[in-house]
């Protein structure tokens, strides 16, 4: 009997509503940090096919001889994919239980302190969900091959992001701008649930939520948009 109290009660604990913010904190802050050296890895591109193909290689190399070739990538991968399975559960669930909170919606939709990137977070998840398996297919596993099958990364790159390809180009663009609306609005909602928010410091988490998403979006849109109009070849 005592250990099906136990049971239930550390089932309750980890279904809570603070523990859902704080799993949608801690894999937010593992995703804007994997963001930070994607954006890193794409910025190579401007150093030309030799470096960013030397960097695409190098990733596959990380932590030999302890891990095996490509160990880290599949390390990396898996707690990715982990912390996006974890943080959309989180979201479905805490937006299913905010519905069940209010059954009844409001005559008046009160918009006070609510960003608009707060009102793009759902919808935005979506399309975020729907460019990450086409980047991965497109750019990672070579499935989808607009411009051509290539071995070189940077090649890739290259052919998927041509004129011709326009609505490549204009999905990644779009897709990209989501995910800033959804960094400035997460970035500073992680915050808070792991305690950072106070009165007196929310003016400078605002700038540092908005700086880091402008940074990311920016420089996401700096490599497809280079290639698009030829200053990458």
């Amino acid at each position: 009997m005592a250990n099906s109290t136990l049971t239930r009660q550390r089932s309750e604990a980890l279904g809570s509503t603070v523990a859902l913010k704080s799993a949608m904190a801690v894999t937010g802050v593992l995703l804007v940090l994997f963001l930070i050296a994607h954006m890193y890895g794409n910025l190579n591109a401007f150093a030309g096919q030799e470096a960013f193909d030397t960097y695409s290689h190098h990733l596959r190399e990380l932590g030999e001889p302890m891990l095996p070739h490509g160990g880290f990538l599949w390390i990396m991968r898996v707690v990715l994919l982990a912390s996006i399975l974890v943080h959309t559960y989180a979201a479905v669930a805490l937006w299913r239980r905010a519905n069940r909170a209010r059954p009844v919606r409001y005559q008046v939709t009160k918009r006070v302190q609510r960003s608009y990137s707060s009102y793009t977070m759902r919808y935005g998840g979506i399309l975020i969900a729907l460019f990450t398996v086409f980047h991965v297919l497109h750019l990672t596993t070579n499935t989808i091959h607009p411009g051509g099958r290539s071995q070189s990364p940077y090649e890739r790159m290259v052919a998927g992001f041509q004129p011709e390809f326009w609505y490549v180009t204009l999905f990644y663009v779009a897709a990209v701008i989501a995910v800033g609306f959804h960094l400035r609005h997460g970035i500073w909602s992680a915050l808070t649930t792991l305690g950072a928010n106070r009165q007196s410091r929310q003016r400078s988490l605002n700038i540092i939520a908005t700086v880091i998403a402008a940074a990311l979006t920016i420089g996401f849109l700096l490599t497809p948009l280079s290639v698009t109009f030829g200053l990458v070849e």
